[in-house]
């Protein structure tokens, strides 16, 4: 910001003003932008890894209730029964893995809260130089 003269008419404070915050303005919106782009990368990441575990969690179910359920026929279970047996306990499993996925997705806060802070801010400067 250049500094004024003493002598300055009120034109030329007032476009100085006009201008500050135009610049203001600018760098609000820049810091925004940068903000965004760091959740928006966070939360992308948190879902990929969200995807990428549900996925491999998924596979590995199904591996684990077959030999469960062969397990369980060999030892004389009706194979109806431990089919159901091993399908509700990782229905259970499943239903708190996502509960868990769920709750750390709505930890990520999407509001840019330094932007919004700075811009309280800066609508009080801009108040305190109008009176």
């Amino acid at each position: 910001m250049p500094q004024l003269r003493n002598d300055a008419s009120i034109g030329e404070l007032f476009g100085q003003l006009t201008s500050d915050v135009g610049t203001l303005f600018r760098q609000e919106v820049k810091l925004a932008k940068i903000e965004m782009t760091e959740k928006v990368s966070t939360l992308k990441g948190d879902l990929v890894s969200l995807g990428a575990g549900a996925a491999v969690a998924g596979v590995g179910a199904l591996a684990l209730g077959a030999a469960l359920i062969l397990g369980l026929v060999a030892l004389g279970v009706a194979p109806w029964l431990a089919a159901l047996l091993v399908g509700g306990a990782l229905a259970v499993a499943g239903y708190m893995m996502l509960q868990k996925g769920m709750t750390d997705l709505k930890r990520t806060e999407l509001v840019p809260t330094r932007t919004v802070e700075t811009l309280k801010d800066d609508v009080q400067w801009v108040k305190e130089q109008r009176t």
